[in-house]
């Protein structure tokens, strides 16, 4: 059997960010990807295409009934098709691929693919959003703002359901018409047009290129106490090295604990979230995946934490995926408050396969696990709720959009009660 390379990701968008993945990517491992069916022979390049895509979903589908799909019946239409070209082949693996009702299942043409890998980088190009389309009302929601984007900077918030871009409607969009309409070029200009709690607002959004350095840190002066401060905004590869370097920094300094900042982290990695886990977790189990066939794998801690001064962990509605492993891990095992406002609720794990038919220029997403907290908990469509419940006003949330600076500070009424909580658990 051939082996396909792959990666496990935990975003909670489907893809978007103005033309770039929203998710990391990296190799995790190979993993054998039987052909469950035998391919039919087909004549034309196109449709094995079509083909792979078919049996990659058959033999790793998360779900064994496929959402209540005939997955047999559905090869017998499709490769029953005549395929003239690779863009055929690509509309049809899209509209097989719908059938399974799983936004998080997905073909990306070799556009989509180079984008996604784009995130390695550290630099986006964009306006900065993570987009879903939510699984009940198919509408096209903002899981978060990237920090200091410019959608950042024009107010754009998690939970934001854009209804326009520019003045096209976006009923009925998938994401991926969506990313084409938003992305363009540095300095031009795009509208997005939200509703919000029954209002509609219009952004006007200049697009820019992001640089995305995933920790950002310092000491905080909080209640005549030095805070180790840490922000986390992606769970890429490098988000690894630099946590790590926060970490040893932060220690050297007279801190009384830490405030780790999840907020609007959309996810990433599960690797990176299990290596950040570790440095500052001595023991327990970090998180469960559980496959379709009922395999159980489990991670745990290894004694190699960084740290063991107290620490509380921020959230909210765009803590999705890989913050909500973190974020989970860290509570049951009784090692941090959570502080906030609910998570996003992304219990499922992704494997990106590129395609050995289209030779690995276009790939596929494919929901092969979900995951579990280490008390047993599914938070998909569920989320996380926090220890401390600490909801920001509509004014306090503009306020920190208008300046950056003010997150992380007592400015902000999230850190101020995580810092309180934080010198009491100290105390």
């Amino acid at each position: 059997m051939a082996l396909i390379k792959q990666a496990l990701i935990l975003g909670a968008t489907a893809i978007a960010v103005s033309g770039a993945a929203a998710v990391g990517w990296g190799t995790y491992g190979p993993t054998k990807v039987p052909s469950i069916i035998a391919p039919i022979m087909a004549q034309d390049e196109p449709k094995e295409v079509v083909d792979e895509v078919w049996n990659i979903v058959q033999s790793q589908y998360v779900d064994a009934t496929f959402n209540q799909t005939d997955w047999v019946a559905v090869r017998k239409d499709f490769l029953g098709r005549k395929y003239t070209n690779r863009k055929a082949a690509y509309e049809a693996s899209r509209e097989m691929l719908k059938k399974l009702n799983d936004p998080y299942t997905r073909f990306m043409d070799p556009d989509e693919y180079s984008n996604m890998k784009i995130d390695t980088t550290g630099e986006l190009s964009g306006v900065g959003i993570q987009l879903a389309v939510d699984d009940k009302t198919k509408e096209l929601t903002v899981v978060a703002p990237i920090e200091d984007s410019p959608a950042f900077r024009a107010g754009i918030q998690a939970k934001d359901v854009i209804i326009k871009i520019d003045n096209e409607s976006t009923k009925g969009m998938d994401d991926k018409r969506a990313v084409q309409l938003i992305r363009g070029e540095v300095g031009s200009q795009v509208t997005l047009t939200v509703r919000r709690d029954k209002k509609e607002l219009a952004f006007p959004i200049t697009r820019d290129r992001i640089e995305i350095h995933p920790v950002k840190y310092r000491v905080q002066k909080a209640k005549g106490q030095n805070v180790g401060y840490i922000r986390l905004v992606q769970f890429s590869q490098p988000a690894i090295g630099e946590m790590e370097d926060a970490i040893r920094d932060l220690e050297k300094q007279d801190i009384q604990g830490y405030v780790l900042d999840l907020r609007s982290n959309p996810g990433g990695l599960l690797n990176a979230s299990i290596d950040i886990a570790r440095m500052f977790m001595d023991k327990g189990t970090i998180v469960s995946t559980v496959t379709r066939r009922g395999d159980q794998a489990r991670k745990t801690a290894n004694n190699s934490a960084l740290t063991r001064k107290p620490m509380v962990v921020l959230v909210d509605g765009g803590s999705a995926s890989a913050s909500e492993i973190l974020s989970g891990a860290l509570q049951d095992n009784s090692r941090s408050k959570v502080i906030g406002t609910k998570t996003f609720g992304k219990g499922l794990v992704q494997a990106v396969l590129p395609l050995r038919s289209d030779n690995e220029q276009s790939a596929m997403a494919v929901t092969i696990a979900k995951y579990l907290t280490p008390s047993g908990r599914d938070i998909n469509k569920l989320g996380i709720e926090p220890d401390v419940k600490v909801e920001l006003t509509e004014q306090q949330r503009k306020s920190l959009s208008q300046d950056n600076k003010k997150i992380g500070t007592p400015a902000d009424a999230q850190f101020a009660k995580a810092v309180q909580v934080l010198l009491s658990e100290k105390g």
